[in-house]
């Protein structure tokens, strides 16, 4: 980031700017590459490998990551706190468990079963 910043001309507002918008330069690089990989242009046949896919698809990465960092100091902090939220989003979910289960009742429902079974 300091050699981006030490030899940029940009206002720090457009650097942060042009720094976004080059992860969409990097993307049309990978799918640049996956055309190749596939031999999808007629014209140019398979001109790339699927190994320039990944080298492209870890350029991405690497922009999108310098372009957090231009916009927030703690780049690692925000990066992690919303992978632990696509990962707790996207885990599996266990059934809740119902009465009679090892273990009994959990969570919100454990409790109104434990205040409902008091009154009785």
């Amino acid at each position: 980031m300091k050699r981006l910043d030490d030899h940029g001309t940009a206002s720090p507002e457009t650097a942060r700017l042009l720094r976004i918008l080059k992860i969409g330069e990097e993307a049309g690089e990978v799918a640049e590459a996956v055309h190749g990989a596939m031999g999808a242009n007629p014209r140019k046949g398979h001109s790339r490998t699927w190994d320039d896919v990944r080298k492209e698809l870890c350029d991405v990465v690497l922009t999108s990551m310098v372009a957090l960092r231009t916009v927030t100091p703690d780049a690692q902090k925000v990066f992690r706190e919303n992978l632990e939220r696509v990962a707790a989003r996207d885990a599996p979910r266990r059934p809740p468990r119902t009465r009679g289960q090892r273990g009994g009742w959990t969570g919100e429902a454990g409790r109104r079963a434990q205040k409902a079974s008091v009154g009785t």
